[in-house]
């Protein structure tokens, strides 16, 4: 396998790996809110999560030639796969009118209400 192969597959890998991260972390934010039992599903899915990403770099680091530079360039596959997920990926926007807030909590004359 040549060099560019083996970057250009490690970038590849990378980005599918941080696909499969930073999509699972958004599904689980969407449907674990909606739980029962959220923190179940917040442990569960950060686990399988964090399992098939280290898996999948332990298999590029393996892979025989270019290891190093695969893992390198796998690291920065998923570098970009995190600054897509960002801009891609937007959480639900809640909108807050205008006559529900109560003012509880919130500045008063500028300062934090716990402000001494």
């Amino acid at each position: 396998m040549s060099e560019v192969t083996g970057v250009a597959l490690g970038v590849v890998t990378g980005m599918v790996l941080g696909a499969i991260f930073f999509g699972g972390l958004w599904w689980t934010v969407i449907n674990g809110t909606k739980a029962l039992r959220p923190a179940r599903w917040f442990i569960f899915s950060m686990l399988l999560r964090t399992g098939i990403v280290v898996t999948g770099f332990y298999l590029l680091l393996g892979v025989p030639g270019a290891g190093l530079a695969m893992m390198l360039a796998g690291l920065a596959g998923f570098g970009l796969a995190r600054l897509s997920a960002t801009r891609l990926l937007s959480a639900p926007v809640q909108t807050v009118e205008s006559g529900d807030v109560k003012g509880e909590g919130s500045c008063q004359g500028g300062k934090p209400s716990h402000a001494p």
